[in-house]
């Protein structure tokens, strides 16, 4: 197969072959624990408005795709990180997800990625646990 020159020419080297082919792992890559909602807009296009710190802290990028679980109920939801205001400690619900929550509500935020299956035993995601006004009170992998 052709892939393991693919692979080479954009970065990511010689990749452990399966079969035939190649294998990357979906691991975890960024994870904000026990987020506090501070506000809901049902009115805006989406997302959720994260205080740019917090997704600077465990690399999470603007537009970059999230998982969020919502600790109050239950819900499960995917949408977008976009940065808030840096330092405010705000966790905003946009559009249709801001019928899934409210402020006060916890919620675990992770983004994902795929590496290299030699690179997945060894991986280590960024990791912070929010306590009150949604200061970090532990962090690892950072």
């Amino acid at each position: 197969m052709q892939l393991g020159g693919l692979y080479t020419a954009v970065g990511l080297g010689s990749l452990p072959r399966v079969g035939h082919g190649f294998m990357l792992v979906h691991v975890l890559k960024s994870k904000i624990h026990r987020a506090q909602v501070t506000a809901g807009n049902v009115e805006y296009e989406g997302s959720l408005g994260i205080a740019r710190d917090l997704m600077d802290k465990v690399g999470l990028l603007p537009y970059e795709r999230i998982l969020c679980g919502n600790m109050a109920n239950g819900e499960r939801f995917e949408t977008y990180a976009i940065p808030a205001e840096p330092g405010s400690g705000q966790i905003i619900l946009n559009g249709a997800t801001a019928r899934l929550g409210r402020p006060g509500d916890r919620l675990t935020i992770m983004s994902f990625t795929e590496v290299p299956a030699s690179e997945a035993q060894s991986w280590k995601p960024q990791v912070i646990v929010l306590g009150e006004e949604n200061a970090i009170v532990s962090e690892r992998g950072i």
